[in-house]
């Protein structure tokens, strides 16, 4: 409110002890100022109401895209682990040098096809053991799960300087 109103703010009465409008005061400019402070508080109100609403709706959405987010990669995860096959047995040593060795088999490799050998028919090491016999000097197609990750390697059993065909 301008200053020459003489310390009239928004709620200092209008009107003199026996309820005539002031003479000290112009009534019309003090009106007009609380007229328009009011109006600009409630513009006010009004867009902090919007800024509000709008910060909602943007947490909402965030939230909802963080949980999408959080579902498409966990049912990544699962088909992965789906299209994994499932493995018989693990590798616990490969000996440097040996046919095992040279083709790229690795200490941890999960075996899931060892030639014709698979989970579907494995019942023991022993079916390995036949399948190598005959298959001496020809290659094996092996199939690993290294890392999370499905590995071919080509493996040949043969006669070398350490025991068995593989090593």
């Amino acid at each position: 409110l301008p200053s020459q109103q003489k310390g009239v703010g928004m709620n200092e009465p209008l009107v003199d002890a026996e309820g005539f409008p002031r003479n000290d005061i112009d009534l019309y400019q003090v009106r007009t100022a609380r007229h328009n402070i009011i109006c600009l508080q409630n513009d006010h109100k009004a867009l902090m109401k919007q800024v509000e609403e709008a910060l909602h709706q943007l947490h909402a959405r965030e939230k909802e895209k963080h949980a999408k987010d959080e579902a498409e990669a966990l049912a990544e995860a699962m088909s992965q682990n789906q299209s994994l096959p499932q493995a018989f047995a693990k590798v616990n040593t490969v000996t440097p040098g040996s046919p095992a060795s040279i083709s790229g088999l690795q200490v941890d490799d999960e075996i899931v096809e060892f030639g014709s050998v698979n989970v579907n028919n494995f019942q023991n090491l022993q079916n390995i053991a036949t399948v190598v016999q005959h298959s001496e000097g020809r290659p094996l197609s092996v199939t690993v799960i290294r890392g999370g990750k499905k590995v071919h390697l080509g493996l040949t059993p043969k006669r070398w300087a350490g025991k068995g065909l593989l090593g």
